[in-house]
């Protein structure tokens, strides 16, 4: 129990020598953290703690030391204060689905789970906004939408898990942020725990606030920023009606080819989802939904709008795929049937456990056009280190996810899933592209940011970054690479990303 002072704990070595440093031993740390949450709402023993060592990027893994679980804004803002004022590094952490280690904690520290602050606050369909806490899910705020009209438009593929707050952290996309815009496009103001354990408001519920866009800014912060506490967000109604369809594809160029095309007749579906021949294999397994097991790509299509203005949109559609040697076409004649096929994209990244026990999701961005260059790059690394990639991904904006398969438990093949990425992402930029879409920096694309922007561009991001976190207290080391002009004690020597996981 908290209450015994005397009772020993492994806390991680940096964090450690800070609080013996000072006069407050750990298990005052513990008491106070106790007296805010309560017993049932903190973790502090190994077993326990074993839980949270990584995210959705399972390639690198440490361990915090303590986890807990506040339930309100003025808890959040209690616990950021007691971090201060015991010089303990903390983060916030959502459903952790992350895939690139936003929820990593670096060196240990508190980490400040967010998901039972998952309450629908307002509804305002009058004026369109829904106010929500970080913690809720967002498929149970389209959920909660149903029947009235209106939706909220991104829907990441981790819909049924990921949180709006983790949503906001990364500015996240999803398969119709094609047509609608990613998350910052629907935020129109947040509250925040600041990283010295202040509460402020951004934004607000109109869509114009005077002043400068600062929840514009503080939208994809990835948590360094400080902790979204309250969302307002955008509502949007819904289409009159859809228009879903599966394309079947002989070959990956086909596909990309009719993509692009697309695009340039100025057709912009609301998705425009690609699975190639593996994770079409993967899908089939595990949910029959009839998909050719000899297919090299398949292209969900959806257009949605006025119901006299689709067909017309559909009929072009078919004549481009027709055109780039589409083999079959299967569409959604009833709500069930889109339903189906939209869980057959939807289910993807579950299937492919049926492939591999480990994998590792990449995140990069190509123009359109070079989505065959990309792919066809994917698979010369595939052959190159020996490692099975499968790709799916938001082909309409060019985002692509190939997905890296092994085993963690072979340290060799964890090198190998490294460097293949490294080359994949240096690819992209080679392309014209970039290293991430929505998946953000976190800490597995952090050294490819002095590749993408020089120094001062970098300078000046830490400059802003230093007006919300000027200790470097709150989600340490993380999107900003380490920099000459940065004093802040240091939690972690060496870089995760380079570092063998435990």
């Amino acid at each position: 129990m908290v209450d015994d002072t005397s009772q020993t704990i492994n806390l991680s070595a940096p964090v450690l020598e800070k609080l013996e440093a000072g006069s407050r031993p750990f298990s005052i740390l513990i008491q106070k953290l106790t007296g805010i949450v309560g017993k049932t709402d903190i973790l502090y023993n190994a077993d326990e703690l074993l839980v949270y060592e990584c995210d959705g990027y399972i390639v690198d893994k440490s361990v915090p030391d303590i986890v807990i679980f506040p339930t309100s804004t003025a808890q959040v803002s209690e616990i950021v204060k007691l971090c201060n004022e015991f010089n303990v590094p903390f983060l916030a952490r959502g459903a952790g689905t992350s895939l690139s280690g936003g929820c990593l904690p670096i060196g240990g520290g508190v980490m400040i789970v967010l998901t039972r602050m998952k309450q629908i606050l307002e509804l305002n369909l009058r004026d369109r906004y829904a106010i929500v806490e970080p913690g809720m899910v967002n498929l149970h705020l389209t959920n909660a939408l149903k029947g009235t009209g209106y939706h909220y438009a991104p829907d990441p593929s981790s819909q049924g898990a990921c949180t709006i707050g983790g949503n906001i952290a990364t500015n996240s996309g999803g398969p119709h942020t094609l047509k609608y815009g990613v998350t910052t496009n629907h935020v129109l103001g947040l509250e925040a725990v600041l990283p010295d354990g202040s509460v402020i408001e951004l934004g607000g519920p109109t869509a114009e606030v005077p002043g400068y866009d600062l929840h514009g800014v503080y939208v994809g912060n990835e948590g360094t920023f400080g902790i979204c506490t309250k969302a307002i967000v955008r509502l949007t109604r819904d289409p009159e009606a859809h228009r879903t369809m599966l394309a079947v594809f002989q070959t990956i160029g086909d596909a990309t080819r009719a993509i692009s095309e697309m695009i340039a007749e100025g057709i912009i579906p609301s998705a425009l989802e690609m699975m190639d021949h593996g994770i079409i294999q993967a899908v089939e397994e595990a949910f029959h939904f009839g998909f050719p097991l000899d297919a090299g790509a398949v292209l969900l299509i959806e257009v949605d709008g006025l119901e006299v203005a689709l067909d017309a949109e559909v009929s072009k559609i078919l004549e481009i795929c027709n055109k780039n040697n589409v083999r079959e076409i299967q569409r959604a004649d009833t709500p069930e049937e889109r339903m189906l096929i939209w869980k057959s994209r939807k289910q993807a990244f579950g299937a492919i456990g049926r492939l591999s026990p480990s994998y590792c999701t990449q995140d990069g961005v190509v123009p359109r056009t070079r989505l065959p260059e990309i792919l066809e790059f994917i698979e010369q690394t595939s052959k190159k280190y020996g490692l099975r990639i499968v790709n799916v991904f938001h082909a309409g904006d060019g985002n692509v996810h190939p997905i890296l398969l092994f085993d963690e438990r072979d340290q060799g093949q964890i090198q190998l899933v490294l460097e293949a990425s490294e080359e994949i992402l240096e690819k992209c930029l080679e392309l014209g592209g970039s290293v991430t879409g929505e998946h953000g920096i976190g800490v597995e694309k952090i050294n490819f940011m002095s590749r993408i922007f020089n120094e001062t561009d970098l300078a000046m991001m830490e400059r802003v970054r230093n007006i919300f976190n000027p200790r470097q207290i709150c989600s340490r080391d993380k999107v900003l690479p380490p920099h000459a002009s940065d004093n802040s004690p240091k939690v972690s020597q060496t870089h995760p990303a380079r570092r063998a996981p435990h």
